[in-house]
């Protein structure tokens, strides 16, 4: 038997797995629909708008961050569909909005109030498929991943300015050494 030069073993990477996700952690019917048919998109079209959407689908929550109304305005051009793979959210701070054109995969009921009212349109992203099917006249928008309110926390440590998990915001949690230069030090 003859070993061919490129017939070795990775040594390096002999048991690293690719964590990449191949499909949704999800159950959800529809969404699984949508991934077949983003899979075809990818596949038979030379677009990688569907390949970001279709790898986007595969998206857990957290990644999915929610996307407000004031940043589909912010993001907004004229005669171009807003692609949202996640959920739209109102925000009651913007009084007038403009005509949009959003597509997303969901879409809250005062959003989409506020979109139909200002003579918008909402889609779907099967229905976006039939329109666009290369993704063109599209702009895809993604919400704030850092806005979480536990993101605040992490990287705890002294003069890191992050936010401690305390229980209570009193005179007498966590407010001596440390905290005030009487009391040893502070930061």
């Amino acid at each position: 038997m003859i070993w061919a030069a490129h017939d070795g073993i990775d040594l390096k990477h002999h048991h690293v797995k690719n964590t990449n996700r191949t499909a949704p952690k999800s159950e959800n019917v529809y969404q699984l629909l949508l991934v077949k048919l983003y899979r075809f998109l990818a596949r038979r079209t030379d677009a990688d708008f569907n390949k970001v959407v279709l790898k986007r689908l595969f998206m857990s929550r957290i990644n999915r961050p929610p996307v407000t109304v004031s940043r589909l305005v912010k993001n907004a051009q004229e005669g171009k569909t807003l692609v949202v793979v996640g959920t739209v959210t109102d925000d009651s701070r913007i009084l007038e909005l403009p005509k949009l054109s959003v597509a997303a995969l969901r879409v809250t009921k005062t959003a989409k109030a506020r979109i139909l009212k200002a003579g918008g349109e909402v889609l779907t992203l099967d229905q976006l498929a039939l329109r666009a099917p290369t993704g063109s006249n599209t702009v895809l928008i993604r919400g704030a991943k850092n806005s979480r309110e536990s993101v605040k926390h992490f990287g705890m440590g002294p003069h890191k300015n992050k936010k401690p998990f305390v229980r209570s915001k009193g005179r007498k949690f966590e407010r001596a050494r440390g905290k005030r230069q009487s009391r040893g030090f502070k930061v």
